[in-house]
């Protein structure tokens, strides 16, 4: 961890106990869903790597999310379908995704409705191993429809090899730099995920990736939020102030900005017999937050009532959707 991650003091344990009051008593917030926009599928909780600071806690070895099957995928995709939801994205988390055999695949049935697909990925060994699968859905469907339809979100920690192995492993970085390239070489849309614990001003950050993006190569603009997405730390031991109703108005930010208000995510849990619905991406495991099985189930407000949905969406001002 660098140096001052950890300034804060540790989480208060009495806070974000009570779905609907704060540990002061004030009135909890809560954000409705303002419309399904954004429906994410968490393909497995299996990564091919472990990172030191992953929130997800994903790993070679964590299966608590098992792997979600194509015809589980499509069950969701055919109920956005038939009623006619206004679902214009399709993201894919993991984990790692690309470790699910069923991926693309699903991403298939997701370009064959004409939505949007999004798949964040770390680029290596399991994407490597996908190349002529991806290359067909180029071969399926066109290659203009796959660069405007198809994005893929790549997770470079930071723009310096030292930094982002320091995150993810010894040589993690040059797998990731020959994903990059392929993607590149083949004309897929890139952007990529980066991480604000570096101590660095975000006008450094995105200075450092362009650099890196000109270097490699890639077309991106690291001015442009949606292309370089820099998460915040995200550790739920470290306190943060719970929100309250009172606090959008003091912060100023609105409730229908935030992920929760046009998101959704479908996860499978092992042991459990069918998917469920969790709020986002960032809750994947917390039983609290289910929200049913089925899209329709998954329509109340969502309680923020969970240390991510403080320091991410409401303080950090983050979202893992495109735009």
């Amino acid at each position: 961890m660098p140096e001052g991650a950890h300034d804060l003091p540790t989480l208060d344990p009495a806070k974000f106990q009570d779905p609907f009051t704060t540990a002061k008593g004030e009135t909890r917030a809560s954000v409705s869903l303002s419309a399904l926009e954004t429906l994410w599928f968490n393909t497995g909780s299996l990564c091919n790597i472990t990172c030191e600071n992953c929130y997800m806690e994903s790993s070679p070895s964590n299966d608590d999310l098992a792997y979600l099957s194509a015809e589980q995928v499509r069950t969701y995709l055919d109920e956005i379908r038939t009623k006619n939801l206004p679902v214009r994205e399709i993201g894919f988390t993991g984990g790692e995704p690309f470790m699910n055999k069923d991926l693309v695949a699903m991403l298939d049935q997701v370009l064959e409705m004409g939505l949007n697909a999004l798949v964040l990925t770390n680029a290596m060994k399991p994407l490597w191993q996908k190349r002529e699968q991806l290359l067909g859905l180029q071969q399926r469907f066109g290659l203009d429809t796959i660069q405007a339809k198809l994005k893929l979100r790549i997770s470079i920690d930071h723009f310096t090899q030292d930094a982002h192995e320091h995150e993810r492993g010894p040589d993690s970085w040059a797998p990731m730099e020959q994903g990059v390239a392929w993607l590149r070489d083949q004309s897929f849309t890139i952007d990529v995920a980066g991480r604000t614990l570096w101590e660095e001003t975000p006008d450094v950050s995105r200075r450092g990736y362009q650099c890196l993006f000109d270097a490699w190569g890639l077309d991106i603009n690291a001015q442009d939020p949606a292309r370089l997405v820099l998460f915040p730390e995200m550790d739920e031991t470290l306190d943060v102030p719970e929100i309250t109703t009172q606090c959008w108005g003091i912060l100023n930010v609105r409730p229908d900005a935030m992920m929760c208000a046009s998101s959704r995510m479908v996860v499978l849990r092992k042991g459990d017999d069918k998917p469920s619905v969790a709020p986002c991406t960032l809750l994947p495991y917390d039983r609290a937050f289910d929200m049913g099985t089925t899209l329709e189930d998954a329509t109340g407000a969502v309680q923020l009532n969970h240390p991510h949905c403080a320091r991410f969406c409401v303080l950090g001002g983050a979202s893992c959707s495109v735009g």
